[in-house]
């Protein structure tokens, strides 16, 4: 059974515990079954809100199931929250470092307390199968912890500087946070990437108002309120549901917003940030989707090529920045890659993701099974050829499509620069390894690429000549994706990052501080 993230249940192996991970998991999924249909307010500072107008949210595993029902705000309640949150930055900023080390230990300790029940949550909101669910949890628990090291690593970042042009005189280094920042989170990863740009403004002195996705809202209230039980103060991590229009003519003219996280599609991103500049400079921390590639050579493990291509491409739908989309096939082992791919391909278990047998789940919603259809239609169109799939599983209750392989398609098809995140890969075969490169970087993205090769000088010929963030060489869970729990620096290069400091490694807090410099005498 092909599992894209499997460090929680490997352990579970391991100690001969399979059934236990699986009865854990079916306990969390009874306790969201209960509280399906609940009514969550908007969390603004000590006020919990309730407006006239609410948004119902359908589950996608079954669109019967309300999952909750949401506030949502015409923009008035935004306008408030920012100003509670640069009102609560006055004290928070100069609050005590050790403080929030100690409140990121305790919100992972709650998390860890509530993993399993956090996890069918997701499970529950976008479709993620099990294994994904829990391991994304996992995530979140080790960006907690991770963050508290960092901080403490670097006490604070405060560092005296060496050498002096002047007797008498004492410099120090001081990373100071910036205000109030807005946190615009997806719904692919609704509580570890929300919890990561939180997080990385929390930890450092800032405050920040929380906007989830619309489709994936109650991941992020109990991020919230995990955070506000661990010590971190209510007007400091404020939350609310809002529709994306809304955010946008607000962030534009709103001039207390001190900055803002956004991790999503380029589009909706570069228009956000030219609006949010446009009256004033301010930081902006943003990661902008990816279009990656696996390149396969004659030297490589193809059992371990395939199954790495396979967790990759269509984990979760391929609905992940890091999903690959492009496998370009060295001439020797194409027709043999694309046999054992469609074999595996043949196998997948496709349907209920609260099924333990599950591998692929529904996708996010309905727009996205349309843009399933057109891209397959345009593929055919175009002159490509549906090796395996192609198919949507009708059922009026869910958003089901099958894992897709096109072969064939020209290389001047626009399918092969745009974003699909949908479960299509495109397969191209190659001469050589250089012509890989040369087309793995003919794009505008730059997140993640893999490579498979037993060959020691073609992985760093491929490191070295790649243009992406975050890159893998030989990596069977998963050719571009980070799937596995624990931290690991994520980021990307040209359009698909804004900051350039990697989410996950020891530079990204600084996203979120600038420097004050100062001199004593």
């Amino acid at each position: 059974m092909p599992f894209l993230n499997e460090r929680t249940f490997q352990r579970y192996l391991q100690e001969g515990k399979e059934e236990e991970f699986h009865k854990l998991f079916d306990e969390g999924i009874k306790r969201v079954e209960e509280k399906l249909g609940l009514e969550y307010p908007i969390l603004l500072a000590d006020k919990e809100i309730k407006t006239t107008t609410k948004r119902v949210v359908k589950s996608p595993i079954d669109t019967s199931l309300t999952l909750g029902v949401f506030q949502e705000d015409n923009g008035q309640l935004l306008e408030e929250a920012i100003k509670v949150a640069k009102e609560s930055f006055s004290y928070w900023k100069d609050s005590d470092w050790r403080d929030r080390v100690e409140f990121a230990i305790k919100a992972a300790n709650e998390m860890r307390r509530m993993k399993y029940e956090l996890a069918a949550t997701i499970t529950f909101e976008n479709g993620k199968n099990r294994f994904e669910a829990v391991a994304e949890v996992d995530e979140t628990i080790d960006y907690l912890n991770y963050y508290a090291q960092i901080l403490e690593e670097n006490r604070g970042y405060v560092k005296e500087m060496e050498g002096r042009i002047v007797r008498g005189e004492k410099g120090v280094s001081v990373m100071r946070p910036y205000g109030a920042w807005l946190i615009i989170s997806p719904f692919n990863f609704p509580l570890a990437i929300t919890a990561t740009m939180t997080l990385g403004a929390l930890m450092t002195g800032n405050t920040v108002v929380v906007k989830p996705s619309s489709d994936t809202p109650l991941s992020a209230y109990k991020l919230v309120s995990i955070l506000r039980k661990a010590g971190f103060p209510s007007d400091v991590v404020n939350y609310l549901t809002v529709p994306g229009e809304v955010v946008s003519m607000v962030i534009e003219r709103n001039l207390d917003m001190a900055g803002f996280a956004f991790t999503g599609s380029r589009e909706v991103g570069h228009t956000l940030l030219k609006k949010f500049i446009n009256l004033k400079p301010r930081p902006a921390v943003m990661e902008l989707g990816g279009k990656n590639a696996t390149v396969i050579t004659a030297k490589a493990d193809l059992r371990k090529a395939v199954e790495g291509t396979y967790r990759a491409a269509f984990g979760f739908g391929g609905q992940k920045c890091s999903a690959t989309s492009r496998v370009f096939v060295e001439s020797p082992v194409f027709k043999e890659f694309l046999s054992i791919l469609k074999a595996k391909i043949e196998a997948t278990a496709i349907g209920d993701p609260r099924l333990k047998s599950t591998f692929l789940g529904p996708l996010i919603n309905k727009s996205a099974v349309d843009k399933f259809r057109r891209f397959v239609d345009q593929a055919q169109s175009e002159g490509g050829k549906i090796l395996i799939g192609g198919r949507v599983r009708e059922d009026s209750r869910t958003y089901l499509v099958e894992p897709t392989v096109v072969v064939d398609l020209p290389y001047t098809s626009s399918l092969w620069k745009i974003e699909l995140f949908v479960p299509i890969i495109l397969v191209k075969e190659i001469s050589n390894l250089k012509e890989g490169i040369k087309l793995a970087n003919d794009i505008d993205y730059g997140l993640t690429a893999g490579i498979f090769s037993n060959d020691e000088d073609e992985i760093e010929e491929f490191f070295r000549e790649i243009e992406a963030g975050v890159v893998y060489a030989n990596r069977e869970s998963g050719s571009t994706t980070g799937a596995m729990p624990g931290v690991q620096p994520f980021g990307g290069w040209k359009d698909s990052g804004w900051t350039g400091k990697n989410a996950g490694g020891p530079y990204y807090l600084l996203s979120f501080l600038r420097e004050q410099a100062r001199t004593i005498y």
